[in-house]
């Protein structure tokens, strides 16, 4: 069994290591000059399109509206990453660890919305009259060569339902338990027991039942975290300055630097790259092709303005939930601050005792209930992904009720005990989900290039 963990430790460390990051990155940079920027100068109409009124209204083909469909695909990258995921990247890769952040989410835009647009665009109706789509379906119905792409697509939706059991479920309802354990000694059986029965309850509805909870929650939810952590980078608003200083000092130092607001944290630009880019890509999943899954789903007459409502996904998460981390730990001066063994605190705790700083006790119960809350959300959301694709390895949707009770029976099971290999081998499916992704989107970049024009040219007579 330890042979088993090491062997999958080294599989994890090589699949989201640079070469993978490199890949991730460098078709978010192609696909947006390919495109002329388009998703970058459009990102204030995306922004505005999706808090229209328009965006909540079912208009064209679909389950479910266009903001439903956002929050949805929201709800299942909103998580750990957010609160967990940038408090470990800035331990390990320095406070730089969040500028590389940005820049991988300037590139994931693009990333998510091509994904996202093609997702709606090749998209079929199953037998229950509902929609199926995601990269699978794109790589079946796109490529010329049929057999490459359907066997692309099958690869896709094989690692997806792996990664939606692991990513997607055990690991997100560990850290519910956890926490809730930690912070208000809720044994982790009960919370287990909860976090299954609603689950359950949820899902059992489909895609309209999760996407109705998700288009209150996941807004409730984003807005209660930035609220509070607004809150405490004012209350430490005389650090800001310096700690933004630190931060794009520690982003471009060539040479390991230490000290400031990083405490005894000593990382150069490549550890900073390296980890900030690792944990971006892994917070907003741009590029991974989950979120195209969901995407699918949404009521449209045009596949590109979805894919630029989509495409914002990446924005809320990252530049501004995961900004709003990074800032509490920058001004607060916990970064760095070790525990009674000399060990650097990280993750939830870093962040808890950020949030600390201002708001006392209550920070910790803040941080507390956004960890439960998102990473629920994130359960909800990848039952969704996992659903679709194995409803596309199967070729039906019969088993889709089966899949939802065993789903939800895996959620007790992450809640009440530690599986480190199951979580290892998740992560690997994670990170193999966007090999066949990627490999579809650069094939496809003239097709996305094409429709990206036209509908620009149509927005534009529009304005007129």
């Amino acid at each position: 069994m330890k042979e088993l963990e090491e062997i999958l430790k080294v599989v994890d460390d090589f699949v989201w290591g640079p070469v993978m990051l490199v890949l991730l990155v460098g078709t978010g940079i192609f696909l947006t000059i390919r495109l002329k920027f388009l998703t970058w100068r459009n990102l204030p109409y995306a922004v505005k399109l999706t808090l229209s009124k328009e965006a909540r209204t079912k208009k064209g083909e679909g389950d479910v509206s266009p903001f439903a469909a956002l929050t949805t695909a929201l709800a299942a990258t909103i998580g750990t990453g957010n609160i967990i995921g940038v408090a470990t990247a800035m331990v390990s890769g320095g406070a730089g660890a969040l500028v590389w952040m940005w820049v991988s989410a300037c590139f994931g835009l693009t990333s998510k919305f091509s994904e996202c647009m093609l997702a709606i665009k090749y998209r079929e109706v199953n037998a229950q009259g509902e929609m199926s789509g995601g990269p699978m379906y794109t790589m079946k119905k796109a490529f010329r060569n049929k057999a490459f792409g359907a066997a692309l697509g099958w690869l896709f939706a094989l690692f997806a339902v792996i990664a939606s059991f692991g990513i997607g479920n055990l690991t997100q309802a560990n850290s519910i338990s956890d926490a809730m354990n930690n912070t208000f000694r809720v044994p982790t059986w009960v919370t287990g027991a909860i976090v299954t029965l609603l689950t359950l309850c949820i899902i059992v509805g489909g895609i309209k039942s999760i996407s109705k909870l998700s288009s209150v929650i996941v807004p409730c939810m984003a807005v209660f975290y930035v609220c509070g952590g607004l809150i405490v980078i004012f209350g430490n608003i005389s650090n800001v300055p310096a700690g933004v200083a630190e931060i794009f000092k520690m982003a471009f130092s060539i040479k390991a630097v230490a000290g400031g607001v990083g405490g005894t944290i000593v990382a150069s630009m490549m550890s900073g790259m390296r980890y900030g880019i690792a944990r971006g890509v892994f917070s907003n999943e741009a590029g991974m092709g989950s979120a195209a899954i969901t995407a699918a789903s949404a009521t449209t007459d045009n596949p590109v303005r979805q894919g630029y409502i989509n495409m914002t996904g990446t924005f809320w998460d990252t530049i501004v939930v995961c900004t709003i981390t990074g800032l509490c730990i920058a001004s607060s001066g916990v970064l760095g601050i070790t525990d009674e063994n000399g060990a650097a605190i990280e993750g939830a705790q870093l962040t808890i005792k950020a949030f600390c700083t201002v708001l006392g006790p209550a920070g910790g119960y803040m941080v507390t209930i956004g960890i439960a809350l998102f990473a629920f959300s994130t359960i909800l959301g990848w039952e969704y992904h996992g659903e679709k694709a194995l409803e596309y390895l199967a070729g039906s949707n019969k088993f889709n009720m089966i899949y939802r009770v065993v789903f939800s029976g895996v959620a007790f099971i992450g809640a009440t005990t530690t599986l480190s290999i199951a979580w290892k081998f998740s992560d690997i499916a994670n990170a193999l989900m966007a090999v066949p992704n990627l490999i579809c989107l650069l094939a496809l970049s003239g097709e996305l290039a094409k429709e990206v024009d036209a509908f620009e040219k149509e927005r534009t007579r529009e304005r007129c």
